[in-house]
């Protein structure tokens, strides 16, 4: 049997997205996403809870977020969920999960700022050899 991992988030940015390049010259960008899920708890009163998502994009994907993307800009994400490994400063093992992005979508902002086109953005796979990301 065919194995699914697919993940769809919609939020907003925790902070400005931060764009690098690897040693091939990919660009790779990163930020945080803010999923806000509100309900109503068994007296009625509101609830609210927030959840956050470290969502990496590559190539032309990642240097359009890099361009259009803000703290508290709304977008759509869809791509995979990923958990890697890396040493800390102190030698021990940890562990990172993130959404690896497949598509991107800048969503109306109210500010009046345009969004990119679809054209703008295309679908990108992240590379099949393990890039090491500078946290």
């Amino acid at each position: 049997m065919r194995g699914l991992n697919r993940v769809q988030i919609m939020g907003n940015l925790g902070a400005d997205p931060e764009m690098r390049y690897t040693p091939t010259g990919r660009a790779v960008t990163q930020f945080r996403v803010a999923v806000q899920r509100r309900w109503r708890d068994a007296e009625g009163q509101p609830q609210e809870k927030v959840e956050w998502f470290r969502v990496v994009t590559w190539g032309r994907t990642a240097e359009v977020a890099n361009q259009y993307l803000e703290k508290g800009a709304p977008v759509y994400v869809d791509g995979r969920m990923q958990t890697r490994s890396f040493e800390g400063a102190d030698g021990q093992t940890r562990y990172m999960t993130e959404l690896v992005a497949r598509e991107l979508i800048l969503l109306p902002r109210g500010n009046g700022r345009p969004a990119a086109s679809e054209e703008e953005i295309e679908e990108t796979e992240a590379p099949e050899e393990e890039v090491e990301i500078p946290l």
